[in-house]
């Protein structure tokens, strides 16, 4: 752990991301904590989600940036069968309603196994992902669809973890864990596993509980930077540049 009152050159820091803010205010928080510069994160989370938000403060801390983003990333998610948003997850304006059904814990089971493997999976119109320079939700936003070619994603574990409760239309939430190659979008994983259901979802909630060594319980609740002692706390789940280069040898 580094002294709190010491100078700061360069450093990794495991944030719980709370729900409803974004990736970047949380980038802003340890910045303005650190009184550095030179700060950015290792992966989006959409303002909905919460848990693993990895940041990295200070240039060569900054430099390992691509390197932490390729190791595979876990989540928690919920879908909400039966209905479909603009924007995939509960941000969004509801766009289509169906009935659910009902749904056996065998045809649930049948669906997820189309998703295991690699497959291929069209980047959502409302996402972070570059085109011209602006991020596609710049587009999104203007009613203009910018759609990007499909992109290759391995889905190397996809299992339920809500008992394997039969799904209707008066318990409509399925609940899974999700481990995944880097670029893979959950909220498009979603909707892609309501359409083969046939009534649709999106996400009601997500969680990132790992990214490639780093795990969410190893990390600092995201809401203890908006208090006065946010650098103190900061430290307290503090790693080293060389630290983190030993950890991704």
């Amino acid at each position: 752990m580094a002294e709190t009152n010491s100078v700061f050159e360069a450093g990794i820091f495991l944030v719980d991301k709370p729900e409803g803010a974004s990736s970047f205010y949380m980038v802003r928080k340890v910045r303005k904590a650190l009184g550095i510069k030179k700060v950015g994160h290792a992966g989006t989370l959409d303002p909905f989600a919460t848990g693993l938000l990895v940041i990295c403060a200070g240039r060569p801390a900054t430099k390992m940036i691509s390197q932490i983003m390729e190791g595979e990333k876990e989540y928690i998610a919920t879908l909400r069968l039966g209905m479909e948003t603009t924007t995939l997850d509960p941000e969004g304006e509801v766009t289509a309603t169906h009935p659910v059904g009902l749904l056996s814990e065998a045809a649930v089971e049948e669906c997820l196994q189309k998703f295991r493997g690699e497959l291929q999976q069209v980047p959502p119109i409302y996402s972070a992902l570059k085109h011209k320079g602006k991020p596609l939700y710049h587009y999104a936003r203007k009613g203009i669809a910018i759609e990007k070619p499909p992109r290759n994603v391995i889905i190397h574990s996809l299992e339920r973890v809500d008992g394997n409760k039969e799904l209707s239309d008066s318990s409509p939430e399925l609940e899974i864990r999700v481990v995944c190659s880097k670029g893979t979008y959950i909220r498009t994983l979603g909707a892609d596993i309501g359409k083969a259901l046939g009534c649709g979802a999106y996400l009601t909630a997500l969680r990132r509980e790992r990214s490639g060594c780093f795990h969410v319980r190893d990390s600092v609740d995201g809401k203890k930077l908006q208090e006065k002692d946010a650098r103190k706390s900061l430290f307290e789940r503090f790693l080293s540049v060389t630290d983190v280069r030993n950890l991704l040898q």
